[in-house]
Parts: C-alpha cells; structure tokens; sequence
C-alpha cells in the first residue's frame, strides 16, 4: 500500500504543477500532508516535517548567502566581463545565444555547485534572452542539463555519496566514467544547437547594430527587413524599441510583448548589467574576483561546510563593497525577493521529503522496484542501475538513493558477479535529469532568477535531459565502462 501511495503522490504532484493546478510551494506542503494522512500518521506529521526541516536547513542558509554573495558580485560588476564575451560570442544570433548557454553552464558548473552555476548563468544571459524575445525555458533546460552532466564531478556530490556508500575511492569511480561523460556533455552542446536552430526559425537572425534581420521563416514573413534604431546589446542594455522580427516575438515562455509600446519587463530588466550603475566597484575588481576565487577554492576542497563558507563570504563582500550600512541594508533588500522565494521552496520541499521518508515510502519504493528485477538481469545489473538511476533520482533525493538504493543493488549483483563499483559508476548515469527533480533546492534558484514557472521547465526539460542520461547510459555500455 505504501509503495503504490507513493507512486500516486508523486504523480499527484507533478501532474497538478505542470497543469498549473498549484503553485510549487503550496503543491509542496499541502499534498504530502494530505498523503500522510491518508496512510494513517497523521499524527507523526509534524515529527515527519521537523526532520525533513532540520535536514534541508543547513542547504537553506547555504542558498540564501549563496544568493546573497553573487548577487552583491553581479552588482559590483565582478560577472560584467564574462557577460561581455558570452554576447560578443553570440552576436544575437539565438543558436550561438543557447549553445553559449551550455558552455558558460558547463564552466561555471566545474564548482560542484549547481545554485552558483544557476545564478551566474541566468545573470549573465537573462537580458540578452529577454532583449531578443528568446524562450527563457530553453536558457533553463539547457542550463540545467549541462549542470546534471557535470554534477557528476568528485566534489559535486553523486560520486561522493556513491563511493562512500559503497566503501570505494572516489576516483575509480569517476576517471573510467570520464568518456561516457564527456559524450553526454558533447550530447548537451549538440542538444542546444537543435534548440537554438529551432529558436532561429521561430525568431529569425537578429544582428544587433547592423539594419537588417536575416530570418530562416521566409514563407511566413519577408526574408529582410529593416529596424528602425535597432542599438547594439551589451552591459549597458539596448533602446527601449529593440530588434525584433515582425510579427511579434513568436509563442514560449520567454517570448514577451511586441516592441513598440511601453517599456517591457525585458528593458527594465537589463539595466541590472548597466555599465552606469551605482553599484559598480571597479577599484574593487580585482579584490572581489580574488574573494570569489578564493571561495570556490575552499568550497572543491570542502575546507569548511559550504554554509559557512558562504556566510562568510557574504558578509566580507557586504562590508568591503559597501562600508556603510544604508548600503548594506539596500544590497540585502535588493535580493530579498530572490533569497525568500527559494529558501521558501526549499523548506517547502522539506514538508514533501520528510513525509516521503518518515512514512517509509520511500523505502518500499525502491525495495518493489529492486524487487521485481528478473534473476535474468542478474548478470546485467550494471545496465539496470543506469537506468533505473535515471526515474529514481528524478523522485528521489542523492541522499535517499546513493545511501537507500544503490547498495541494495550493489548487493544484488555482487550475487551475480558484478562488482559494486561498476554499479557505483552506473547510479551516475540519471544526474542530466536529477538536476531538475523538484526535490533538488538549486532548481528553484534556476526557474527563480529566470522568472519561469517551474512545471514549464519541467514539461521542457524532463525529456531532453531523460535523453541526455540515456546517451551517458549507452557510451559507458559502448566503451565497456558499464
């Protein structure tokens, strides 16, 4: 009864979020109460939500100075030099805008952390995703599936959990998974130039600073036309008119009203990049880019919890920037919004963890799916675990899986032969779609800061990164890693 409760909760959940039923934050809190009740520890609900609180807290506070430090960088314009190569690459044109996506996510994502990747990349593309009326879902897909490719890092955590759950070094786990990996991120790269091809259709070729548009979408409207004070982007944002295809900017998330009106919501949003800005330090520059560094430094050597680190962090680059307080107060108010919306979400998703833990669903779970595993896959399990890391760490937490399931399939195919850390390198496989499991607190950073819902993202993502962990799947199995 437990196990089919849990399926039907999860299920619950997502279909009610990506039908927009419910919001994330309430769909969170209100269906696992429900569900809990309704296997009879109504009673144990509160002891079920303290636990999951007490256990998602410390990545709570994590989040909010996270947040808080690289929006005070992105502020004093540590991040402007970066913005300024991503678009000098991209030239406004959306296939090199959304494979530009890829490769500042991958890079950024060589931290282990997937809220700093998160909140680098949207600050960095967001404008130029609005300016060009792009789809803001294909910036987080794109951005999310890099993230899972390269979460799969030693300092990332899934090889961490895997090899001490399973008593083995981290490194023979991950060097041999090193060529499968890189054909999945090579598959991401490949992944956004398809998107960024079908965004060229939808939108056409924008070169910004010239006169013309080039647009593939010829049966549908003139293959040139001219802008009329169509300015270059850059830091600085661009004239309120901005370059646009005619005919509107098209349908998807990212897609905002025709210009030629008011002011949109994409203008004002690009004066957060202005070379103009108050906020800006560029006496400091170099100091904040050592800070940072130095931060991302200790955070891959684990030289204190990441918390700490980054409280630590917030706090020195508060008092450096802005030595006055009524500066302190106006930085700190200025990223309120984005530090209360996702701690929110993630004490949200401790009601929703605690509930799938504490009940034992969880646990009944994954003992009928190992369970129903034929003696005939025995010899195979290496291939099972690939595939079933891909649905489980998508429903599961790392920790829930690494340290709950993935010994119990180790078990089960030491029986047959298979060594545990052949099984440790398959639980890899499924982190391209864990990275967007509403179960996994960076997400929310990501659909936070670009201003998506979070079951489009999901309706957008799930497939493209189910896909890239199924092309990480085949490589291992191609190159015998697997």
């Amino acid at each position: 009864m437990l196990t089919i409760l849990g399926f039907v909760m999860i299920a619950t959940f997502l279909v009610l979020i990506m039908m927009k039923k419910m919001s994330p934050m309430a769909a969170l809190v209100l269906i696992p109460a429900l569900f809990c009740v309704l296997v009879g520890q109504g009673a144990h609900l509160g002891d079920y939500v303290l636990k999951g609180i007490g256990d998602l807290a410390p990545t709570a506070a994590m989040l909010m100075f996270a947040i808080i430090y690289f929006g005070v960088m992105i502020d004093v314009g540590l991040f402007d030099p970066v913005v300024r190569g991503i678009l000098k690459f991209c030239k406004a044109d959306p296939v090199r805008v959304v494979v530009g996506t890829a490769l500042l996510a991958a890079i950024v994502s060589l931290d282990g952390d997937g809220s700093t990747t998160f909140m680098i990349t949207v600050s960095a593309l967001y404008p130029l995703y609005k300016r060009l009326k792009m789809s803001l879902v294909v910036m987080t897909g794109v951005a999310a599936t890099a993230n899972g490719v390269m979460n799969t890092l030693p300092w990332g955590g899934p090889t961490a959990r895997a090899a001490t759950a399973l008593k083995l070094d981290a490194g023979d786990i991950f060097v041999p998974m090193i060529p499968a990996l890189a054909v999945g991120l090579v598959a991401v790269f490949v992944l956004a130039y398809v998107l960024g091809r079908r965004e060229r259709k939808r939108l056409g070729v924008l070169t910004l600073g010239d006169t013309r548009v080039v647009t593939e979408a010829a049966d549908e409207r003139e293959s040139e036309q001219v802008l009329v004070g169509a300015g270059a982007v850059g830091t600085g944002g661009a004239p309120s008119g901005g370059p646009r295809p005619s005919g509107g900017a098209g349908t998807g998330s990212g897609a905002a009203p025709s210009a030629g009106g008011p002011q949109d919501e994409g203008d004002a949003d690009l004066q957060v990049l202005d070379p103009h800005r108050a906020t800006l330090r560029p006496k400091l520059y170099w100091f904040n880019a050592a800070l940072t560094v130095a931060l991302l430094t200790l955070l891959i050597l684990q030289a204190l919890p990441i918390p700490v680190l980054f409280l630590l962090g917030a706090a020195l680059a508060l008092t450096v920037n802005f030595p006055h307080m009524k500066d302190q107060k106006a930085r700190v108010a200025a990223h309120a919004e984005n530090v209360l919306n996702v701690s929110g979400m993630v004490f949200a998703a401790a009601v929703f963890t605690g509930v799938l833990t504490g009940t034992g669903m969880v646990e009944h779970m994954a003992r009928w799916l190992v369970s129903g595993i034929p003696d005939a896959l025995g010899p195979h399990m290496g291939l099972v675990t690939g595939v079933l890391s891909i649905p489980l760490t998508y429903f599961m937490s790392n920790d829930g899986f690494y340290f709950g399931i993935v010994p119990i399939l180790a078990e089960a195919g030491a029986a047959h032969g298979v060594a545990p850390v052949e099984i440790a390198r398959a639980s890899l496989v499924g982190q391209a779609l864990h990275m967007s499991s509403p179960l996994v607190p960076a997400v929310y950073v990501l659909v936070g800061m670009a201003k998506v819902e979070f079951g489009d993202h999901t309706r957008f993502t799930v497939k493209w990164a189910a896909l890239t962990s199924l092309v990480v799947l085949g490589a291992g199995l191609l190159f015998g890693i697997l």
